[in-house]
């Protein structure tokens, strides 16, 4: 297939598609431009509530904390069963019109370090690995309550990503049903695996291995790539290459890697238009909702939203917010450009 000319691919995942259009990325750019004049953020920032020592809005004292933090969110989307009063009532005229059901649930913020001016790439692999620790740890705790079904883990970076607070962080959103994006994803590879009795992504990147276009990155135990399907311009999916449901099952050996590649991949960013590259990243693994999951496979999903440059960034508006997504960019030329930029940060280069 030529795929220097429109069409359109399908996201395994998901059941949904995605239009690509190479031509495209020669037009010219009379849009927004993103400001990216970055602050020069102290290690220590006595008005920051996320950093060791400080008071947090409720009152309550950071620790003085000498690797990861976490914390229940102060300002929670989510709330456990004895805080909820009452369930919402229907005011449905005809069933199925108007459903509405209680929603409990918890969420927990994650610092990764002491230091508020240093973001994922800029930490150590063993830093790393205390972040990875938490989130598996504080998965497995979420997950055992009786009444969650899924743990999310996801990072916000930068201010153009909605994040409001500078100090490197997490969050992890617990939910009493699994979410829309989860669900999806374990009905398509529960599908999978009972048509073709095999995971969906351990044949996946067996495919992405033998031609080897896509991908960015790898070590032992996990490999980055831009997937086939890629809605964002230098969206990144990071696989582990042998077949296991979550996180928490990883051992430290896998762990270590996993840190690893993750540091692999945003220093890639910063080093991509040499900026704090922004992102929501989440990771995705089986859910807790006491049924069998030998369909799943962990992973994790980078979007970016910088399209041509650190000013220029992608958006979601018009036809793929009314039809279905599109991008200019191929994941193929992508992935080139991501995978041949050094491996050092540029901030420690020459």
């Amino acid at each position: 297939m030529n795929f220097d000319a429109s069409h359109r691919r399908k996201n395994p995942l998901t059941g949904q598609w995605v239009l690509v259009s190479p031509h495209r990325a020669r037009r010219p750019w009379m849009g927004q431009k993103e400001k990216i004049a970055e602050p020069d953020l102290p290690e220590y920032d006595p008005s920051c509530y996320l950093c060791p020592g400080n008071t947090r809005n409720n009152g309550k004292i950071n620790p003085l904390y000498t690797h990861t933090f976490s914390f229940d969110n102060d300002f929670s989307a989510l709330l456990p069963p004895d805080h909820v009063n009452g369930e919402p009532e229907s005011t449905a005229t005809e069933p199925g019109l108007f459903q509405a059901e209680a929603e409990t649930g918890l969420c927990k913020v994650v610092c990764f370090s002491p230091k508020h001016n240093l973001s994922l790439p800029e930490l150590s692999v063993d830093e790393i690995l205390h972040v990875v620790n938490t989130w598996a740890d504080e998965t497995v705790s979420l997950g055992a309550k009786s009444y969650i079904q899924y743990v999310q883990v996801f990072e916000n970076k930068g201010a153009v990503m909605g994040c409001s607070q500078p100090h490197p962080h997490s969050q992890i959103w617990a939910t009493g049903h699994v979410p829309n994006e989860p669900a999806q994803e374990t009905e398509e590879q529960r599908k999978y695996f009972s048509t073709h009795h095999s995971c969906m992504l351990c044949d996946y990147l067996q495919a992405e291995n033998n031609s080897k276009v896509r991908i960015v990155a790898a070590n032992e135990s996990y490999t980055a790539l831009v997937p086939f399907w890629a809605v964002w311009p230098f969206e990144i999916l990071v696989i582990a290459n042998r077949h296991s449901p979550d996180l928490p099952t990883q051992n430290q050996d896998q762990r270590r890697c996993f840190a690893d590649i993750l540091k692999q991949v945003t220093i890639k960013y910063d080093n991509l238009f040499e900026v704090s590259f922004p992102y929501s990243m989440g990771l995705h693994g089986a859910p807790y909702d006491n049924d069998a999951h030998p369909e799943w496979h962990f992973h994790a999903h980078f979007y970016p939203p910088l399209l041509r440059s650190a000013v220029v960034k992608k958006f979601m508006v018009g036809f793929e917010m009314l039809g279905m997504p599109q991008r200019d960019l191929t994941a193929e030329t992508a992935a080139e450009r991501l995978r041949n930029l050094p491996d050092i940060h540029y901030k420690h280069r020459g």
